[in-house]
């Protein structure tokens, strides 16, 4: 079984079954372990509000950048 599909995450190629590979943002975040909240993500250099996490697909060659947010104080 090869893997079919690929998405460019913050600089590294992740490769998947084109079945498999995450279908939106939000999938893509719950993968990779991340709390939505909690970052800013950029598809192919677009920012993606957080309300729309679950609407923006992800297609084979995307490039994702997701950024954690770090409060301070």
């Amino acid at each position: 079984m090869s893997l079919d599909a690929r998405l460019e995450v913050n600089g590294q190629t992740r490769e998947y079954l084109s079945k498999a590979m995450p279908a939106n943002v939000y999938e893509l975040l719950e993968s990779l372990g991340l709390d939505p909240p909690g970052v800013v993500v950029e598809v192919n250099g677009d920012l993606v509000k957080r309300s729309d996490f679950a609407k923006m697909p992800l297609v084979n060659g995307d490039t994702v950048e997701v950024v954690r947010l770090v409060g301070g104080g």
